[in-house]
């Protein structure tokens, strides 16, 4: 592994590569703030649209990585899943970084989602038609707003 680290990145450590040589969040890292604003924007669009809703069908790169196939072996994508693995990548791209530790990554869409959450409760009393908001949190519980 260090050969490969020292051939590839062209630096002489054991350590990951990264981003950032430093290897680890130099400043005060949590929470991370994409991560909260990540959690926050997916759980609104998870109230807005129907998350159950599988998609159609999953695409892969072909073989030249220049086109798009349909990939007959991928499980059924919901909606929902989609979004929840869209705030993951947010979060975690900086994680691998160096920018963030995990715990900033994991707790802070939590955070986000519950700012989004006492938001949407927030509105729904403004709102003259008698309908609701229904999502699925992080953790798989479901809210009814």
């Amino acid at each position: 592994m260090r050969a490969r680290n020292v051939a590839s990145f062209g630096n002489d450590t054991y350590l990951l590569p990264q981003a950032f040589p430093e290897g680890c969040p130099t400043h005060p890292a949590y929470g991370s703030g994409h991560a909260t604003v990540a959690g926050a924007g997916v759980t609104v669009l998870k109230a807005f649209f129907d998350e159950s809703f599988v998609l159609p069908q999953a695409y892969v790169p072909d073989a030249t990585g220049q086109n798009l196939q349909v990939d007959p072996t991928a499980p059924a994508l919901t909606v929902g899943g989609e979004l929840d693995k869209l705030a993951a990548n947010i979060a975690i791209g900086r994680n691998a970084a160096g920018v963030h530790w995990r715990s900033d990554y994991s707790e802070s869409v939590l955070l986000g989602e519950q700012i989004a959450i006492g938001i949407l409760e927030e509105q729904r009393l403004t709102y003259n038609e008698h309908q609701h908001f229904t999502l699925t949190r992080f953790d798989g519980t479901g809210v009814v707003i």
